[in-house]
């Protein structure tokens, strides 16, 4: 059923200011990550699909379940899944308890790019977004996207 339509709510300039900070910082952040895992034939999406699999039982996870861990659509994690598993880093089989189902699962050299990219990401990580704020800022942006994350679940 649709709302009922009500006046906007409008950001005051405090707010606004904000905003426009996150959304431009976000995806600064996000072209700094990309830029340092070039390096290694990896954006940041193919490299969160290898993290994922590496902490999976058995480095597997089901296609859909790992679509709604690395925050992908289905069918932009299949592209994704199918690059990556031309250049060997993943492989997909089916799951022989359900005829629809299908794993990804992380190849030996896969998760042998992942442990030389690991220590690159995680310095960019630390250089560019935990070390660019106070341990007091981080923490509220940690309390912050938790409560964003909460009221996502709504």
């Amino acid at each position: 059923m649709p709302r009922a339509q009500t006046a906007p709510r409008w950001l005051d300039a405090d707010q606004q200011r904000i905003w426009r900070a996150y959304l431009l910082g976000s995806a600064r952040l996000a072209e700094r990550l990309d830029a340092d895992l070039r390096a290694f034939g990896l954006d940041l999406g193919e490299y969160e699909i290898l993290v994922t699999l590496s902490e999976a039982p058995e480095r597997r996870v089901r296609m859909s379940e790992l679509a709604d861990a690395v925050h992908q659509s289905r069918s932009r994690l299949t592209h994704t899944v199918s690059r990556m598993e031309a250049a060997g880093l993943v492989d997909r089989a089916s799951c022989p308890t359900d005829r629809r189902g299908v794993w990804a699962h992380l190849s030996d050299e896969g998760f042998a790019l992942l442990e030389s990219a690991a220590p690159t990401h995680v310095e960019a990580v630390r250089r560019n977004f935990v070390e660019a704020m106070t341990a007091e800022d981080y923490r509220a942006v940690g309390r912050a996207f938790t409560a964003v994350l909460a009221a996502s679940d709504d």
